[in-house]
């Protein structure tokens, strides 16, 4: 079943502290998170803003930490991710690896989304 809303799970925690520890690890090589290399640059990307304006499902970016309790039960240990949210429930329809692969690009993010939400109706 197609998702009425679609969630974006970065690998980091959000707020002051989780922000400031994920850009120190990620200079030191210790933090990564595909998601974010999709999403952002130094500030959310623009083509990223374009997509989610474009899409007829909410797109909902949350942290480790903002996540709803039935969701992060279902992520963890498997982020980023992005997941799909239908009538039938939750499911994961791109893994790290899937955002991985995206190299950071918006354009080939979009590309996997599409592939995965055609093969979730």
């Amino acid at each position: 079943m197609r998702p009425v809303t679609l969630w974006g799970v970065y690998h980091a925690n959000g707020g002051l502290v989780g922000e400031l520890t994920y850009v120190i690890g990620k200079l030191r090589g210790t933090a990564h998170c595909g998601l974010c290399d999709i999403t952002h640059s130094v500030r959310m990307k623009p083509e990223w803003k374009t997509l989610e304006a474009s899409l007829d499902i909410p797109f909902k970016l949350v942290h480790l930490n903002e996540q709803p309790p039935r969701l992060a039960a279902l992520t963890r240990g498997s982020t980023p991710c992005v997941v799909g949210d239908s009538e039938e429930g939750l499911s994961v329809l791109l893994g790290p690896e899937d955002l991985e692969a995206c190299s950071g690009s918006v354009d080939r993010f979009s590309e996997r989304l599409e592939e995965a939400l055609e093969a979730a109706r």
